[in-house]
């Protein structure tokens, strides 16, 4: 088949963003499809340099060349610029071919609608990497153009795990969401042995954008959850390190949390680009995280990239329970917490136990997440298989 992925490589060019999309080529590869890129998002670029919206993509442009020919995907990417509509990579011929005579568009996250396209027979396939928040966004009579759009599409996934499920909050929207996780190209997260340095980490955001209302009650970020565990490192030798973003309106507490013991690296200066991202999670003993106030409180099963990464290479995660635990095994390499004390004893277990934890965290992450099964398991639900 030829597939067509669409993501935000260029438009977001940090470590864990390119990541999160660059895995789905390389599964859908794997798995011996002609794989393409096309990212037309409509938005204008990003420059990380200057830290603002620009209308020059000349950054972008030689992120995503450069990205695509260190994967093997050279003269197979097309950018569109959204401030002047210019087609940058194989040009606008062959994007407008890719969706008239292609058999697969993969639209993650909903950021390619492609919307003066001709569209031919292809497939078009939707994952929602935001449950919950996804879900609500459907209902809200404002979004009905975004509404419309998700909902004209062929098949429907969703990170998830437990959308649907019991106790689950996130409303019935009509769509049977089927459940994914993120692939992970294990070659390109190899196993690591040996002592990293003596410190749990992870990489987040305080907040990536405002709380939302659904039925009363609210469903916020990151930093709703974090702050229940603030005084993790007062109950713990463990060294924790965390690099995180500020947030929307840098309303990061940094201070406060440096004087509760935590060490905070700013994401933006540590991890430019995937190959820091990588080494960071490399160096790094096990993760430990909180996750969106939304997924936890809405119980969605959500479940990380940055998590399944961390676990390909044999790094142990300790990782706040959404709904996750009901479809992946935790216990061994994985383990869940909801409570301060829960966290405490998840970080002691690892340490006490740490050989163990790397094998079995690599072993997750070749069972659940490998790409290419993950991306066969996509193609199946959706009845292309």
């Amino acid at each position: 088949m030829r597939i067509v992925v669409t993501g935000l490589l260029a438009q977001y060019a940090f470590g864990g963003v390119t990541w999160d999309y660059i895995q789905y080529l390389l599964g859908f590869r794997d798995l011996g499809h002609d794989v393409w890129y096309l990212e037309d998002s409509g938005a204008w670029p990003y420059d990380p340099i200057r830290q603002t919206v620009t209308d020059d993509c000349t950054y972008n442009v030689t992120y995503l060349r450069n990205l695509m020919e260190e994967f093997g995907f050279g003269g197979r990417w097309i950018y569109r610029n959204g401030a002047d509509g210019k087609f940058h990579g194989a040009g606008e011929t062959a994007a407008r071919d890719l969706i008239k005579n292609g058999d697969l568009l993969v639209n993650v996250s909903s950021v390619g609608w492609l919307r003066d396209y001709e569209f031919g027979a292809i497939h078009q396939m939707f994952i929602d990497g935001d449950p919950m928040f996804c879900q609500v966004g459907l209902l809200d009579p404002k979004n009905a153009d975004y509404a419309a759009r998700l909902r004209a599409q062929n098949s429907h996934f969703t990170f998830g795990l437990n959308v649907g499920g019991p106790g689950c909050l996130a409303p019935e929207t009509g769509i049977r969401w089927k459940k994914t996780v993120q692939p992970i190209a294990l070659d390109h997260w190899p196993f690591q042995g040996g002592e990293p340095l003596d410190r749990f980490t992870t990489v987040m955001n305080w907040a990536s954008y405002a709380p939302i209302e659904w039925q009363g009650r609210t469903y916020g970020q990151k930093d709703l959850e974090f702050e229940k565990f603030k005084l993790l490192p007062q109950h713990t030798p463990q060294p924790l390190v965390m690099a995180m973003g500020q947030g929307v309106g840098s309303k990061r507490p940094t201070e406060e949390l440096r004087a509760l013991g935590w060490t905070i690296l700013e994401a933006g200066e540590v991890l430019p680009d995937h190959r820091a991202y990588r080494e960071f999670l490399r160096t790094s003993k096990a993760e430990w995280s909180v996750a969106k106030h939304g997924y936890v409180a809405a119980r969605t099963g959500w479940f990380s990239c940055r998590t399944a990464c961390y676990l390909a290479l044999g790094r142990p995660a300790v990782v706040q329970e959404t709904g996750w635990g009901d479809y992946l095994p935790a216990g061994e390499g994985l383990l869940a917490f909801s409570t301060l004390e829960e966290a405490v004893a998840g970080i002691a277990d690892i340490n006490d136990h740490y050989a163990e934890h790397q094998a079995a965290a690599r072993a997750l992450a070749e069972q659940y997440f490998e790409a290419k099964k993950v991306c066969a398991d996509l193609l199946a639900q959706a009845g292309l298989g």
